[in-house]
């Protein structure tokens, strides 16, 4: 659409990141950007197309051309608003094509960790009630995020953290879980995603006194600004009474201005959700909308090629043989305090094939599974029986949404010291009642109040880490915006936090890792050097 360069987007992503993001997964990930864009055009990914038939690109907050003095970048290759849905059943398709077998209906458990090898994992089949240990000489994690720790998310319900549970109980850290993405456009009071392409696609926000406030906000990017900065501006008009609604506690985002048949091609499925969710014709009216938890930007510490790392002793990186992570669960990182619009779903495809590579040039076709002890995964299985047979006072639901409230009100988009700290006592709070939780349904197949409690446990783990490493984080970065530290502290954090939990009954404790600020190859890509981050 317009001149660009992988090195002005890498650019873009360093700076969205508040510089927390490995500047080599950055470089890694840049450079591979258009080959991957092409190889799942090639696949059958159905982008729309411009009038010459080349693939439709689309203006997201953010992107910038020539080191962000060349103005609004049209950089993300879009099909309509649904690109992601596009994605998935593109390479569903595909892997089908190469005969991948699907356990559709198994719940995975807990890694089955051997002298620090991960060598596979426990399941639980719903269909018939069966648990299972599936061997693996490599065992890769694409679990998702966490959203479901908040009450308003624009996640799927199944979003509870169940990669970093697994992760966190086999003794291995989480990293930079205070960093949660709070998606400027979720559609008040049902938190359904509102794409940031509407704005790409030249929608605006608006106050109660139609005025487009982001001009005062971000005077360059006005509306296109990162996404932190958009919630954070969002937030502050409704808390200086600006607000719409009856309450005034929510925002406009206006689409009514652009043509119809625009909305009709670029925008279908947002019209569509407007229309279900908030009862709105975006042809003749604003959607309300409000801040909502939309991305963890932490998760489970990589390397650019997939491999997970911990620390040793000394507080150096060591792989964790055996095992890889990519996408939202995955923390590699490439996004660090704040990731960018249309960067999650390119890292879930270059990482994802990043780990798919390492893999293929590292094991031997064939090669068969060492001897394992026999009582491996037993843990497991019993932790599950625990729950199944549970009979405390407290429901699944009820301790859930103790939970999610705490996080909702303690860890949102702005904080301070009082609020992490409360939010610290209300989890271990919360914790307290797990051992409460109580069950009815006894049985194995079809167990929806089982699946559920293992969920909120990886749900629990997840947010209390999340509280912990917020409160300990004493400076504004990104999306963690703390009103008490508001600026940026590079000489004392600019380093990946780590988070240690075995179980949900334990106490959450940290450790530090330093962030990567060189490149892959310097002659390639120089290091982009820290600065203050204004749009």
């Amino acid at each position: 659409m317009t001149e660009d360069d992988w090195r002005w987007h890498a650019y873009d992503t360093v700076k969205g990141s508040d510089w927390l993001g490995d500047q080599d997964a950055i470089h890694y990930m840049c450079k591979e950007a258009p080959s991957t864009v092409l190889e799942l055009e090639h696949f059958g990914l159905p982008f729309s197309r411009t009038k010459e038939g080349k693939i439709y690109q689309r203006a997201f907050r953010g992107q910038s051309l020539k080191y962000g003095k060349g103005g609004q970048a049209y950089r993300c290759a879009a099909a309509a608003d649904r690109t992601g849905h596009a994605m998935l059943h593109t390479l569903y398709g595909q892997s089908l094509r190469h005969n991948t077998e699907y356990f559709i209906e198994y719940f995975a458990t807990d890694l089955i960790m051997e002298d620090g090898e991960c060598v596979g994992v426990m399941a639980y089949n719903q269909e018939d009630g069966t648990m299972h240990r599936f061997r693996a000489h490599k065992t890769v994690l694409a679990t998702g995020g966490y959203g479901r720790a908040y009450f308003s998310c624009t996640s799927a319900h199944t979003c509870s953290g169940d990669g970093a549970g697994m992760v966190a109980r086999a003794g291995l850290p989480l990293q930079d879980l205070e960093f949660v993405q709070f998606h400027p456009t979720g559609i008040y009071g049902a938190g359904c995603l509102i794409t940031e392409g509407s704005r790409g696609e030249g929608g605006y926000l608006l106050n109660s006194q139609g005025e487009r406030f982001m001009e005062r906000y971000a005077p360059t990017a006005k509306d296109l600004a990162s996404r932190d900065v958009v919630s954070r501006s969002m937030t502050v008009e409704i808390r200086e009474g600006r607000g719409v609604g009856p309450d005034k506690d929510h925002i406009y985002l206006q689409l009514s201005h652009l043509p119809p048949d625009v909305l009709h091609e670029r925008l279908p499925g947002i019209s569509e959700t407007a229309a279900i969710f908030a009862g709105v014709d975006v042809t003749k009216e604003p959607i309300p909308v409000l801040p909502t938890v939309h991305y963890n930007m932490g998760g489970i510490p990589t390397k650019y090629t997939g491999e997970v790392v911990t620390v040793d002793a000394d507080g150096k990186d060591q792989v964790v043989p055996g095992l890889y992570a990519a996408g939202e669960a995955a923390c590699v990182s490439v996004h660090g305090a704040n990731r960018l619009g249309a960067n999650s779903l390119l890292d879930i495809v270059v990482f994802g094939r990043a780990a798919a590579k390492h893999i293929a040039s590292n094991l031997e076709p064939g090669k068969p599974h060492k001897k394992i002890s026999e009582n491996a995964g037993m843990e497991s299985i019993q932790a599950l029986d625990e729950i199944r047979t549970s009979n405390g006072s407290k429901h699944t639901s009820e301790i859930r949404l103790d939970m999610q409230k705490a996080m909702q009100n303690d860890a949102a988009v702005f904080r301070t010291q009082d609020s992490l700290e409360n939010g610290v006592k209300e989890l271990e709070r919360v914790r307290g009642t797990w051992k409460d939780v109580g069950i009815k349904d006894r049985s194995m197949i079809w167990n929806s109040d089982l699946v559920e409690t293992l969920e909120l446990r990886n749900l629990l783990t997840c947010a209390d880490q999340t509280i912990v490493s917020a409160e300990a984080r004493k400076e504004s970065r990104g999306a963690h915006a703390r009103e008490d530290f508001t600026e940026r502290d590079d000489e004392k954090w600019m380093k990946h936090t780590l988070s240690f939990q075995r179980d949900v009954d334990s106490k959450t404790s940290l450790g530090y890792r330093n962030v990567i600020a060189g490149t892959l190859d310097e002659n390639e890509m120089k290091s982009i050097p820290p600065f203050k981050r204004t749009y």
